[in-house]
């Protein structure tokens, strides 16, 4: 299953890794097959990257100001960009394809909740909000800008969503009893991959859902906790985490015929990936 053979991603791959406790950096599996590159330099708690439209820089969360703040840094690394100040926890964003509007979560009026910034207004809009302690997790546009998928904690355990960005009508996509979480939309907006682990089990499965027709089919099963999935941006293949090995690492997986590559190897779990979009 591990030793498939070595391979570079269709398109650079940026990723966490942690560096020391406390500490993770951004980096970068390129596609020409080169080593692994830093993006931010580990002197912080830097996660969640993902890349903008258009591949020229990457969004991503980060503790160096105190608190979970929303960052940006150029594609080829340098000064990373604060691009919200203020005293609360803000986290997990997605930008959308057209570039001009931010999906990320924030505690700024109580309760975390999933808000929408177009960049070119001053102040964001709220577009789901449920109970107080409910934990909310990974926003992520369609190609269409008009839906995210996101998970929520709000009704027997995590489950996934599809919210609509105007009017803010969401349904649930993810089984009652399976339940989900870490939801990505297919490159042509047709699927959504996320995870299920069902009642704390001890491995988790990365599941595939046909939004037309509501068909599932199971993408990961390995004898693991197998997390953060994402398509390429041609959607011919996965990349993921999973703790197979004992420690989290990113991995690949050829969706035609399931053929897996192993992309880090190096000490310090990696966790997280996402694709640069073709340009």
């Amino acid at each position: 299953m591990l030793t498939a053979g070595a391979s570079s991603p269709p398109t650079d791959l940026v990723y966490s890794r942690v560096i020391a406790e406390g500490r993770r950096a951004l980096c970068v599996a390129p596609a020409d097959g080169g080593p692994e590159r830093r993006l931010t330099d580990g002197s912080a708690d830097d996660g969640l990257p993902r890349w903008t439209p258009d591949g020229r820089a990457v969004v991503f969360s980060s503790k160096r100001s105190g608190t979970w703040q929303l960052w940006q840094v150029p594609a080829g690394g340098g000064p990373p960009t604060r691009l919200r100040a203020n005293r609360c926890d803000e986290s997990q964003a997605d930008l959308s394809p057209d570039g001009k509007t931010l999906a990320f979560l924030s505690d700024c009026e109580g309760p975390q909740s999933l808000w929408l910034w177009i960049l070119a207004d001053a102040a964001p809009r709220l577009l789901v909000r449920h109970r107080r302690r409910t934990v909310l997790g990974n926003p992520h546009w369609n190609r269409d800008g008009r839906r995210i998928v996101f998970s929520s904690n709000h009704d027997l355990g995590h489950q996934v969503y599809v919210v609509d960005a105007a009017s803010g009508a969401e349904r649930r996509l993810s089984g009652l009893l399976s339940g989900g979480c870490e939801p990505r939309f297919s490159p042509d907006g047709g699927k959504v991959v996320h995870v299920t682990r069902g009642h704390r089990r001890p491995t988790s499965r990365l599941i595939e859902t046909d939004l037309a027709n509501g068909s599932q089919k199971t993408l990961v099963d390995w004898p693991a906790l197998n997390y953060d999935p994402v398509y390429s941006a041609d959607g011919a293949e996965l990349a993921f985490a999973s703790n197979v090995t004992g420690e989290y690492q990113i991995y690949r997986l050829r969706l035609s015929d399931g053929k897996p590559y192993r992309v880090t190897s190096r000490p310090g779990e990696a966790r997280e990936p996402d694709y640069r979009p073709l340009r």
